[in-house]
C-alpha cells in the first residue's frame, strides 16, 4: 500500500480530563509526603509562601517544556530550521512544532523528555533541596504532559511510520504505508488522509495577542503578590 499521511487532532475535553486527574494526584501525594514531617498549618504557610514565585515562573516554566520537546528533535535528527514555537493560552496551548518527518524513536523519546528533565529531575531535587516552589512547578509540568502521555501511549503501538507536525498546534500527521484511519486511539480523533502534507508556515515564534496579554498580567500579578508578601513580613 501506498503511504499517506493519516492525520490526527487531540482531543482537548479528554486531554482536560486526563491533565486535571494526574494534576490532582500528584497535590495528593505531595500533601501526603510533605504533611509526614510538618502540620497542614505549616504546609499552608509553605505554600502561600511559594505562590509568588509560582505564579511568576509558570509560564517561563511551560515555555522550558516545550524548549526540552525541540532540544530532544534537534538531538535525534530533526534540522532546527524546522521547529516553530507558539503559545495560545485563548485555547490553553503552548506549542513547539517539528515541521518535517522524524522517526519513530525521535518522536518517542521528545515526548518524554520535558517529563523527564522537568518533572521527575526537578521534583527530586526540589524535594532534596526543600523547594517548594520547584516541587510545584514540577507538578504543574508532569500534569501538563497530559498530551504527550496520551500521544506517547499511541504511537508506542504503531508499528512503522514517520511523525510530521504543521500548522495546526494541536494535530500531526503519520506518514505510513498502513491504513490508520481505523485505528482507535484514545484521546485522537482522525481527521483526514492526505498524500501530501502542507507546512508553509515557518515563523519561527508564534503567540497570540491574548496569550501576551496573560503572561504579561500573570507576571505583575506575581510581582504584587511578592510586594505583599514582602509588605507583611
Amino acid at each position: 500500500m501506498k503511504k499517506k499521511y493519516y492525520l490526527f487532532k487531540m482531543n482537548t475535553r479528554k486531554l482536560n480530563i486526563i491533565s486535571s486527574i494526574i494534576g490532582i494526584l500528584l497535590f495528593i501525594i505531595f500533601m501526603v509526603v510533605y504533611l509526614q514531617k510538618l502540620t497542614i498549618g505549616e504546609l499552608a504557610d509553605e505554600i502561600y509562601n511559594a505562590m509568588p514565585l509560582i505564579v511568576i515562573l509558570m509560564f517561563p516554566y511551560f515555555i522550558l517544556h516545550e524548549i526540552f520537546h525541540s532540544i530532544a528533535y534537534v538531538l535525534h535528527g530533526a534540522k532546527f530550521k524546522n521547529i516553530t514555537y507558539g503559545a495560545y493560552l485563548e485555547k490553553g496551548i503552548l506549542c513547539c512544532l517539528c515541521k518535517q518527518n522524524i522517526s519513530k524513536k525521535n518522536i518517542l523519546i521528545s515526548l518524554l523528555y520535558p517529563f523527564f528533565f522537568l518533572g521527575i529531575v526537578t521534583i527530586i531535587i526540589g524535594y532534596i533541596i526543600n523547594s517548594y516552589t520547584l516541587v510545584i512547578l514540577s507538578i504543574l509540568n508532569i500534569s501538563g504532559c497530559a498530551g504527550d502521555f496520551i500521544m506517547f501511549y499511541n504511537l508506542i503501538k504503531i508499528k512503522d511510520y514517520e511523525f510530521s507536525e504543521y500548522d495546526d498546534p494541536i494535530a500531526f500527521g503519520l506518514y505510513s504505508a498502513e491504513d490508520l484511519s481505523k485505528r482507535k486511539l484514545y484521546g485522537l480523533d482522525f481527521v483526514e488522509t492526505k498524500t501530501k502534507l502542507l507546512k508553509e508556515d515557518l515563523k519561527k515564534i508564534r503567540i497570540s495577542q491574548k496569550s501576551t496579554i496573560s503572561m504579561i498580567a500573570f507576571t505583575i500579578y506575581g510581582f504584587l503578590l511578592l510586594l505583599i508578601n514582602f509588605i507583611l513580613d
